[in-house]
């Protein structure tokens, strides 16, 4: 009776612990990036190690007004998001933990990433300039900065300002050029537009399509789902600056939440976002760019040409944002 009763008592504690084990072998996300973008990553790195990933998607402001509410006892152990200026407003208001990683650092360079490693860029898109060929000669496109001159009077397609993508960019801007220099180039953006600010980067291209408009700022992906519905549309993808600062590039990215559960399980995955393995899937299920260098972007991708990119550290768009949303304010940039 006495080993049975051991026995019995063992089994119970072993049941304990293989439970307890089981249960740490999963990973909360709250998730930004929308399901159809992140799913697939999420379902391979479980077939590869086991790990349950349970994720909730949303709108960025949402999900961190969610682990605010949540405070010292977050219900995700990771946040995905997008845009750099997004994740510098994250860590700011205390939600991330830093994670010191050998991995991470060697795999996301040191512009594409936090510089305290609260948050690391997992995928890369540009900000960069698209024409319409029948109506703009490509010699005639050089900057940013020179699309506030006035030969492009009526003739320039902008996003709304109060999408954080501009917002970025500016503040990018402000960091490269100072607040008085950026205004002048974003009132003389204000001064070119055929139209009123459009609500998304594709009504921008439509409006190129449409003839409303020639050039047109916008996040390249926006050009890759509509060149692969239609490649016959009239529109170009335009590398800007590359004499200069180089092209504005911004991330998506995610950083381990501060108070999480399965802290080890969640450093993991940040880790193979980061390899090469799943940057392939990061990056081409939107047709950006991977953040590690050691892996190319998809076919289709690279068949837009290489380009020299702004080698500013992302986490500057955070840290401008403010100043970037008060000066489009006063050049009446809607």
């Amino acid at each position: 009776m006495k080993k049975m009763s051991a026995l019995l008592a063992a089994s119970i504690l072993f049941s304990g612990v293989w439970a307890s084990m089981t249960q740490a072998a999963e990973v909360s996300v709250y998730s930004a990036r929308k399901e159809h973008l992140i799913k697939p990553l999420f379902d391979a790195y479980t077939a590869k190690t086991g790990v349950k990933i349970n994720y909730t998607t949303g709108k960025a402001g949402m999900l961190l007004e969610k682990l605010k509410a949540e405070g010292e006892h977050p219900a995700a152990d990771l946040l995905i998001t997008v845009d750099a200026g997004n994740l510098w407003h994250a860590a700011d208001t205390g939600i991330f933990e830093p994670v010191d990683s050998k991995i991470l650092a060697a795999n996301i360079p040191a512009h594409l990433r936090d510089p305290e490693n609260r948050w690391f860029g997992f995928s890369v898109r540009a900000r960069t300039i698209i024409y319409n060929k029948n109506k703009v000669n490509p010699e005639q496109l050089s900057t940013y900065e020179d699309l506030a001159d006035p030969k492009w009077k009526g003739k320039l397609a902008l996003r709304t300002s109060k999408k954080v993508y501009n917002q970025s960019l500016v503040a990018a801007m402000i960091a490269e050029h100072g607040e008085e220099k950026a205004e002048e180039i974003v009132r003389g953006w204000v001064k070119n537009l055929a139209a009123a600010p459009y609500a998304k980067d594709s009504k921008a291209l439509e409006a190129l399509v449409a003839g409303v408009a020639d050039v047109t700022l916008v996040n390249t992906y926006y050009y890759g789902r509509m060149m692969k519905k239609n490649p016959d549309l009239p529109l170009v993808i335009f590398w800007p600056n590359q004499e200069t600062t180089g092209v504005h590039v911004n991330v998506s990215g995610g950083g381990l939440i501060k108070g999480a559960k399965n802290k080890e399980e969640a450093i993991k995955l940040l880790e193979w976002f980061s390899g090469i393995e799943a940057q392939g899937l990061f990056a081409g299920s939107n047709m950006e760019y991977p953040a590690n260098p050691a892996v190319k972007p998809s076919e289709f991708v690279a068949s837009w040409g290489d380009f020299k990119a702004d080698p500013i550290g992302t986490a500057k768009y955070g840290e401008f944002q403010e100043a970037a949303v008060k000066l489009m304010d006063r050049a009446r940039y809607k």
